[in-house]
């Protein structure tokens, strides 16, 4: 009988430990895609000047793809009137987004998306 006990007791840390060192591989990949987006995205909103452009590339030898873009930030509700008079200023808001997409343990792709909002000069027309 205590043989039987110790038995289902083993057996429910073993399933415990294993469940416990699949959390902490998930966390690892689920790092290390924050970290890459953190990086694309810091490095695509310090171009100067800023304009609207997209990159893509892989990381953590292509287990990691990520893709900036930056696009004009428009507010979404925004009165008419001041829309007009921004238009004439020389300054805007640009919107950096960087998208990492990743495989999960069992391996269906995992994403994220970071973003930021930078002022930058207007582009010239």
């Amino acid at each position: 009988m205590a043989f039987v006990i110790l038995a289902l007791v083993g057996t429910a840390l073993f399933r415990m430990f294993s469940g416990a060192l699949t959390n902490v591989s998930a966390a690892d990949d689920y790092s290390r895609a924050v970290l890459v987006a953190e990086s694309v995205l810091t490095e695509a909103a310090a171009v100067q000047p800023l304009r609207e452009a997209s990159q893509s590339g892989t990381a953590d030898d292509g287990r990691i793809a990520w893709t900036t873009t930056v696009t004009p930030y428009t507010a979404p509700q925004v009165n008419p009137d001041i829309e007009r008079a921004s238009e004439a200023m020389a300054l805007r808001l640009w919107r950096v987004v960087a998208a990492v997409t990743f495989p999960a343990a069992n391996g269906t792709p995992r994403s994220l998306a970071l973003a930021t909002i930078r002022v930058g000069a207007r582009e010239s027309r």
